[in-house]
C-alpha cells in the first residue's frame, strides 16, 4: 500500500470523504487521492516520491508556477511581521489601488477570503443597490457554494429555483432564476416576466465549471445591453478568469464592461483570498458607509495580501507573460484537436487563453446541455493514463486545465506525446 492511499484511509476516518473539497477525492476517476507532498515550477511530488507535470496548478491560482521565489519570499517577509492583525494595514490599500488601478470599471473594491465569499457578497450589494430580490444565474456556471446559488439546471429556462444541495431550504433559491449559457434570449424571457424584479444577472465570462466553455460572438455584449435596459446588476464571476486571461481580466480580453466583478484565484497567488468590487455608486451600499453589511476577521490578511501584491506586480510589470501564455495555449489546445481529429475518437476540444478541456464528445460544446453529452467513463480512463504517464490533470471531466507561465515547450510536447499515445491504444 502506498503512503498516500494509507494517509488517504486516516483522512476518512477524520474528514468526510477524506478530502477538504469533494473533487479532490478522485471518485469519478475511480482511482485513490495523490496526496501531495511539495509543489515547484510545473511540477507536483507526492508523499511516495512521484512527479507529476501539472495542470491544475490549484485550480487556477499558479499563473506563474508554484513556489515562484519573488512570491514565496514576500511570503516569508510577510509572516516576520506577524500572521495577521484585525485591523487595517498598508498592504491591503496598496492591494486595492493595484486592482482599482488594473480591471476595467472597477471604482473600489472589498477584500474577502475566497470566492464563495465575494460572490455571495457582490449578490448581496446588488440586491441592496436596486432594491430587488431575484437573480439570473446560468445553468452549468458555479459561482461557490452558497445557498441562493446551489440551484439544479435543468433542461430549459427555468422560473423556480430547485435546490441542489441537502441542507439548502427552498425558500433560499425561490429567487434564483436559471438561463442557458450562450443562449441570451432565455435571459431576455426572464426579464420579460420579471421586468423589475430582477437584481442582478451574474455569469462566468468564460465558462470554466462545466469543462472550459467560451462565450460564443456577442453574447456578454447582449447581457450588458439586457442589464443596462432593465436597471439590473451584470455581475462577472471572474475567480478563475480575473488576471488570467488578461491583466485587466475578461472585461479587458472580450471588451464588455460589468457592474461587478468577483475575484479569487490568481489575486492570492495560492493564500486563501477573494474580493468584489465595482461601480462607485454600488460599493458605496457596503457597510460601514452604506446598509447591506459584510465582514471577515481575516479579510485583507497581511500574509495574504503579500503573497498576491507579488504576483499581481510581476505580472503587470511583464505583459508578455500574457501574450505569450495565450499563444502556448492556442498552439498546445490546437495540436489536442489535430491529434484527436487523426484518431477518429469523438472528441471536442475547447479553450480560451490559457483555459481548455477536452470533452469526449462528437457535440460542439456550448453551454452544460452539450457539455453533459461528453462520456465521463472515457474520461476517467485517459485521465488514469495520463497520470500512470506522469502528468496530472483535472480529476473530473468537467474542469478546466491549466497552463502557467513556467511550462515549457518541452513539457508540452511531451504531453502532446502521451495524449496521443492514448489516443491510439484505446481508439
Amino acid at each position: 500500500m502506498t503512503k498516500s492511499e494509507q494517509l488517504f484511509m486516516r483522512a476518512e476516518r477524520v474528514i468526510p470523504g477524506g478530502v477538504n473539497s469533494p473533487v479532490r477525492a478522485f471518485g469519478s476517476v475511480g482511482l485513490t487521492p495523490r496526496m501531495i507532498a511539495s509543489a515547484d515550477g510545473t511540477h507536483l511530488t507526492d508523499e511516495d516520491g512521484r512527479e507529476y507535470l501539472d495542470f491544475v496548478g490549484s485550480w487556477g491560482p499558479m499563473i506563474l508556477g508554484h513556489n515562484y521565489p519573488a512570491v514565496r519570499e514576500a511570503v516569508i517577509r510577510a509572516c516576520e511581521k506577524g500572521l495577521s492583525y484585525g485591523a487595517a494595514t498598508k498592504r491591503e490599500v496598496e492591494m486595492a489601488e493595484l486592482i482599482c488601478g488594473s480591471v476595467p470599471n472597477l471604482d473600489m473594491v472589498r477584500m474577502v477570503n475566497s470566492g464563495t465569499e465575494a460572490v455571495m457578497s457582490a449578490l448581496r450589494a446588488a440586491r441592496g443597490y436596486t432594491g430587488r430580490d431575484k437573480i439570473v444565474k446560468f445553468m452549468g456556471c458555479y459561482h461557490g457554494h452558497s445557498d441562493a446559488l446551489l440551484v439544479q439546471a435543468g433542461s430549459g429556462v427555468m422560473t423556480a429555483g430547485i435546490p441542489d444541495s441537502a441542507g439548502v431550504p427552498e425558500g433560499c433559491t425561490k429567487d434564483t432564476l436559471s438561463a442557458v449559457y450562450n443562449d441570451a434570449a432565455s435571459v431576455q424571457k426572464l426579464f420579460e416576466e420579471f421586468p423589475e424584479e430582477i437584481a442582478a444577472v451574474i455569469v462566468e465570462p468564460v465558462g470554466a465549471n462545466m469543462g472550459v466553455v467560451p462565450p460564443e460572438k456577442g453574447f456578454l455584449g447582449r447581457l450588458r445591453s439586457l442589464c443596462t435596459k432593465y436597471k439590473a446588476v451584470l455581475i462577472f464571476d471572474e475567480v478563475i478568469t480575473g488576471f488570467r486571461l488578461a491583466f485587466g481580466g475578461a472585461q479587458e480580453y472580450f471588451g464588455v464592461n460589468a457592474d461587478l466583478v468577483t475575484f479569487g484565484k490568481i489575486i492570492g497567488a495560492g493564500m486563501p483570498v477573494g474580493a468584489y468590487g465595482g461601480k462607485r455608486e454600488i460599493m458605496m451600499c457596503v457597510a460601514p458607509v452604506g446598509p447591506v453589511y459584510q465582514a471577515g476577521t481575516l479579510s485583507g490578511n497581511p500574509v495574504a495580501m503579500a503573497a498576491g501584491l507579488a504576483q499581481l506586480t510581476i505580472l503587470k510589470e511583464h505583459p508578455q507573460i500574457y501574450r505569450d501564455l495565450n499563444r502556448a495555449g492556442a498552439w498546445f489546445f490546437g495540436e489536442i484537436r489535430k491529434l484527436a481529429d487523426q484518431s477518429g475518437i469523438p472528441v471536442t476540444v475547447n479553450a480560451c487563453g490559457s483555459l481548455g478541456c477536452v470533452f469526449f464528445t462528437d457535440a460542439d460544446v456550448v453551454n452544460y446541455e452539450t457539455a453533459k453529452t461528453s462520456d465521463t467513463a472515457r474520461y476517467a480512463e485517459y485521465f488514469r493514463y495520463m497520470l500512470a504517464h506522469g502528468i496530472y490533470l483535472a480529476p473530473a471531466q468537467f474542469e478546466a486545465m491549466f497552463l502557467s507561465a513556467m511550462h515549457s515547450g518541452e513539457e508540452l510536447h511531451m504531453t502532446l506525446e502521451r495524449m496521443k499515445e492514448y489516443f491510439q491504444l484505446y481508439r
